[in-house]
């Protein structure tokens, strides 16, 4: 599974990599401080935004990317690494559910 993680805090990017890793998910980091960051983000099943680091402006142009592409979002509030991890197995285990459904 491949998400992209929009906002959270600079100096946090590699410790969010490494809790993804552990989850087996394949993560892009965007703090939201790059430029072009719709064009970067490319294909992923899901983005996580964390709403308390992310501007605005940057919000918008997620949401408009996610729905023409028709990929769920997931909206935190707090950007610390466990808040991330505990989404990250909430989204791996409903992914399994909705796999052993069919």
């Amino acid at each position: 599974m491949c998400v992209a993680l929009v906002g959270g805090m600079d100096r946090l990017k590699r410790d969010y990599e490494n809790a993804a890793k552990r989850c087996g998910v394949k993560l892009k980091v965007f703090t939201g401080k790059e430029s072009c960051l719709v064009d970067k983000m490319g294909r992923v099943d899901v983005a996580i935004l964390f709403t308390s680091m992310i501007s605005h402006n940057a919000r918008t142009e997620v949401m408009q990317k996610t729905r023409s592409m028709g990929v769920p979002v997931t909206f935190l509030h707090s950007n610390g690494v466990s808040s991330l991890r505990q989404c990250l197995s909430d989204l791996i285990a409903k992914r399994e559910e909705e796999t052993c459904a069919l």
